[in-house]
């Protein structure tokens, strides 16, 4: 049994996974902040933190998953069984990773939805003008 193709493809995985985790992690918390600004009604250093604990998140459950699932556990003896393994590997971890975002997305228009749910519930309660 010839491993050499096992390994090439593994060599071929791991780089693979890493980029494209990378920029989807960077794509979207570029782009989150906006939410976590908002959320968190302006407040920086909050806002910032927390949206560098989802970065954290969203890398270790990520790259952990695309580790986890990279096992081949059959010989690959062509060049087509290793293609046909890559893609059937990548496939599947880019599926993985994009319901990812869209769950990382869901929770942000939450948290939204829920601060300024909280934001009206305080401006009824609190009026800015003294009752007479």
């Amino acid at each position: 049994m010839n491993h050499t193709f096992n390994y090439t493809a593994y060599l071929i995985y791991l780089p693979v996974v890493a980029a494209v985790t990378w920029f989807v992690a960077y794509t979207l918390f570029k782009n989150s902040k906006v939410f976590m600004l908002d959320i968190f009604n302006g407040r920086v250093e909050i806002a910032m933190s927390t949206n560098k604990l989802f970065e954290t998140g969203f890398y270790l459950l990520n790259l952990g998953f695309g580790v986890k699932i990279m096992e081949i556990s059959y010989g690959l003896e062509t060049h087509q069984e290793m293609l046909e393994a890559l893609s059937s590997k990548l496939g599947g971890f880019f599926i993985y990773l994009g319901i990812m975002l869209f769950l990382n997305l869901f929770l942000f228009f939450r948290g939204r939805r829920i601060s300024k749910a909280k934001e009206r519930l305080a401006a009824v309660t609190n009026p800015p003008f003294p009752k007479a």
